[in-house]
């Protein structure tokens, strides 16, 4: 009997009986192991156990650990609520049913309208499918079959589907007790492997996205291996629904976005408060690393545009206007308008490095079903930076990069991961510049020792780039700071330096931004500390709360003293019992709360309450002021 051979991930090699499929290697290779994969990678391409072993190729087999298994899985869950669905409503069409992020759904087309009460209904039915445990078991039939079978059901979507394919294709099935699906797999073993699921909500989704087609009903849902991940995961989505932006950022008075602009947003007084603090931030941190700040236009012309390559690639995105019959563009990035300032001087290899810092308020159109929140938004203010230097001091830089981004994260308490993202398909200039900017870019996060993944294709169209993604207080990751090194943009725009030699030479550039935009990043933070913000960062940093009427002008005289100082203070004089005034603080997430009556106006003291330490007794109100004023100042 002849043999294959496979290559594990350690490329060590396994040899096999010809016809032995993937299931069967991996139980031959260990029975406990084989009790928890559910897929397997083969040469890069995730694929169903029940194929058999291909020899010469590269294997890996997934677990739930791995997003492959993970997908598996969950596609294995839409299935099984399809089948449900199949149950309780026959004539139901089924369109598609895909696993995605953290889940799956499946769009279907019936008469009835589904409600969220069905839900529990759905559910109870796949509970029966998940006990019967069938086996999920895949079949390949012609074309011309498949297209029989299914118009024979009445499955008039999977028709469709089937009718795109060439006329020699194989069709696969996937069948699990009495139903039957089109599907190219994978699937895991049988029905009682999904063990621990969720149907979370339904929307309406045209048919292939496009909406000339009709409207179907899309089911979301997720599954996890462990009823214990399932509870964790509905535990995190539970905690970032009471954490959300929009929400908070509405209760705190932080911003608003109106009708009148979607995707526009409004910072109110409060919200102003937070983001000068963190510009404030922004400017000291730029300053210790030696940058320059700058200002440029937000409308410049097209000419400029079209010299950048923007207007090429990134037109879709661009709002534009006419001036004097000439196109302009309002400004979707900075880079362009920095080369300018650059080009205003001519620079001697003596200048070098040249750094310059901007908060640059830039527009991108978005479809405006993309909106939300800050975190998807048509106005946002970059905090832009652009590195120009000679060859010899691209490392250098790079590492300093690296360095002020650590700063700024580690003071919210953000941890982060990087990916080094390269060539896109839609890349400008040639291969042995964009070969020298990655290995730079490499380079420089290997020896600050730092653990990276490769993003293949996802770099700027004109240079690679290192991203940053964050993680915050309930483990989620948000992709904020990104570097990218540029050898092209200097190229288009002819920008010179006089070298040592006395000749004329082109410097590189360096593209970063740390927050990514103040806006996204202020939605993130808000969210990162559900509005509870540290002294330094509060809106409101101190709420005086007089007893009764007649302690209100201490209280006016303690509020005009922290103003002097430049601590945000708001009084409370209503004529509200004190419990309430005290409640109403904390709600409004408040770090201190100064309470003041008889005993601490005769004294000229306050009785601080803390957010987080609760009551804290009495102290001189100077004391307190010099104490909050250090407690700002360390920003803490």
């Amino acid at each position: 009997m002849s043999e294959v051979k496979i290559i594990l991930p350690d490329n060590s090699e396994r040899s096999y009986a010809a016809g032995t499929t993937l299931g069967e290697a991996v139980k031959q290779l260990s029975n406990s192991l084989a009790k928890k994969v559910l897929a397997a990678e083969v040469d890069g391409e995730l694929t169903d156990l029940r194929e058999a072993v291909k020899d010469g190729s590269h294997v890996s087999f997934l677990t739930f650990e791995q997003q492959g298994g993970k997908d598996t899985l969950r596609h294995s869950a839409s299935h099984i609520m399809a089948q449900a669905i199949k149950r309780l409503w026959p004539e139901a069409q089924l369109a598609i049913g895909p696993a995605i992020e953290n889940g799956f759904y499946y769009d279907i087309d019936m008469e009835h309208v589904l409600v969220p009460e069905d839900l529990a209904k759905i559910e109870a039915e796949m509970q029966k499918i998940v006990k019967a445990n069938f086996p999920i078991e895949k079949e390949v039939i012609s074309r011309e079959e498949a297209l029989k079978l299914f118009k024979e059901k009445n499955e008039a979507y999977k028709v469709e589907l089937i009718e795109d394919l060439p006329a020699d294709a194989e069709i696969s099935m996937y069948r699990q007790g009495e139903f039957l699906d089109l599907c190219a797999g994978p699937h895991v073993a049988s029905t009682g492997k999904v063990k621990a699921f969720k149907l979370q909500s339904l929307a309406g989704a045209y048919w292939r996205g496009d909406e000339k087609n009709k409207m179907l009903q899309r089911i979301y849902g997720t599954a996890f291996e462990k009823k214990e991940e399932l509870e964790e995961y509905l535990h995190l989505l539970e905690e970032a629904a009471r954490r959300d932006h929009r929400k908070l950022g509405k209760e705190l008075g932080l911003f608003v976005i109106k009708e009148q602009g979607p995707g526009f947003p409004f910072f109110l007084p409060k919200g102003m408060a937070l983001r000068n603090e963190l510009e404030n931030f922004w400017r000291e941190v730029h300053h210790d690393f030696d940058y320059e700040e700058v200002r440029t236009p937000i409308i410049l012309n097209r000419q400029l545009w079209e010299q950048s390559g923007h207007w090429f690639h990134y037109r879709e995105n661009m709002y534009t206007t006419m001036i004097d019959e000439e196109d302009y563009a309002i400004k979707p990035m900075n880079c362009p308008g920095s080369i300018l300032v650059y080009q205003n001087d001519m620079h001697s290899y003596r200048d070098f490095p040249i750094r310059m810092a901007e908060l640059g308020l830039v527009h991108r159109h978005e479809l405006s079903g993309a909106l939300h929140g800050l975190f998807r938004v048509r106005s946002f203010t970059q905090d832009d930076a652009h590195v120009f230097m000679l060859p010899s001091q691209i490392k250098e830089e790079l590492i300093k990069v690296i360095e002020l981004f650590d700063r700024i994260y580690s003071q919210f308490g953000l941890t982060y991961t990087v990916e080094l993202s390269t060539k896109p398909d839609n890349a400008m200039g040639d291969d042995a510049i964009w070969e020298a900017a990655t290995n730079a870019l490499r380079e420089a996060i290997e020896e600050k020792q730092i653990p990276y993944q490769i993003n293949e294709g996802d770099g700027a169209f004109y240079g690679p780039k290192l991203d940053f993604h964050i993680r915050d207080s309930i483990g989620r990751t948000w992709q904020c700071g990104t570097i990218q090194l540029d050898m092209n943009l200097p190229e288009r725009f002819q920008m010179e330096y006089i070298g040592e030699d006395g000749q004329k030479h082109q410097p590189i550039m360096i593209h970063r931004a740390c927050f990514g935009s103040m806006e996204r990043f202020i939605g993130i933070l808000i969210e990162h500390y559900a509005g509870a913000f540290p002294t330094w960062l509060a809106p409101v940093q101190v709420k005086i709360l007089p007893i009764s009427e007649k302690h209100v002008e201490y209280a006016k005289k303690l509020r005009d003293a922290f103003k002097k100082s430049y601590i945000r203070v708001e009084l409370d004089d209503r004529s509200e019992k004190i419990g309430y005034k005290i409640r109403q603080a904390q709600m409004e997430k408040v770090p201190y709360m100064l309470v003041v009556g008889d005993k601490e106006e005769q004294d000229g003291t306050v009785a601080v309450r803390s957010r987080l330490e609760g009551e804290k007794g009495a102290v001189k109100w100077e004391d307190f002021l010099a104490d909050i004023l250090k407690e700002a100042k360390e920003r803490k």
